[in-house]
């Protein structure tokens, strides 16, 4: 089992709201490069959306069960069938989105009992729980052209580390780059 995180980042590091639905100032950089660079598997998950567990926040997969469950193709229908958990102490309810189910317990705990891959998309939260903790894999980051001057950042609080870049691929105006943490 490996844990993957994968985020959407400016080029100072921010991860805070790339789609501008959180109405932050610098809000919405990824899309302002054109809906292809955010469209399709960009982070070449492949397979892993078949086998693994996408595990998200309260936050991310309320936006996601808003966009996704409506849209069809290649990928939407294999976002959509993915296996899907979700952390959150407040929901109750996840039947908006097909094979959610909420997280009960510790978010640690549950991820190290789990079985399957673990891909964290966005939920920069549970990315950083799980980073401090030393779960982390993986890293795919899509990097895009932009500055946001202030925001959340991926690696806040984060302890220094050396990570091992595997590749680095060019994503329209994006740059896809993946590191491994051991």
């Amino acid at each position: 089992m490996s844990v993957i995180v994968v985020e959407f980042l400016t080029l100072d590091g921010v991860v805070e709201d790339p789609d501008g639905s959180g109405g932050t100032a610098a809000g919405g950089w990824a899309f302002r490069h054109g809906p292809e660079a955010v469209a399709g598997d960009k982070f070449r998950l492949g397979e892993l959306l078949d086998t693994g567990v996408l595990l998200f926040g309260r936050t991310t997969w309320e936006l996601f069960a808003k966009l996704w469950p409506g849209r069809s193709g290649e990928f939407p229908d294999r976002l959509n069938a993915a296996a899907k958990l979700v952390a959150s102490r407040t929901l109750e309810d996840v039947t908006a989105w097909q094979n959610s189910v909420l997280l009960r317990g510790d978010l640690v705990d549950a991820v190290e009992r789990e079985e399957r891959d673990v891909i964290v998309i966005g939920s920069v939260g549970v990315a950083q729980t799980l980073g401090r903790r030393g779960l982390v894999d993986e890293y795919r980051l899509l990097v895009f052209p932009s500055v946001a001057g202030e925001g959340r950042r991926l690696f806040d609080g984060a302890a220094p580390a050396d990570l091992r870049l595997v590749s680095t691929t060019q994503a329209g105006p994006a740059v896809l780059s993946t590191y491994r943490t051991r």
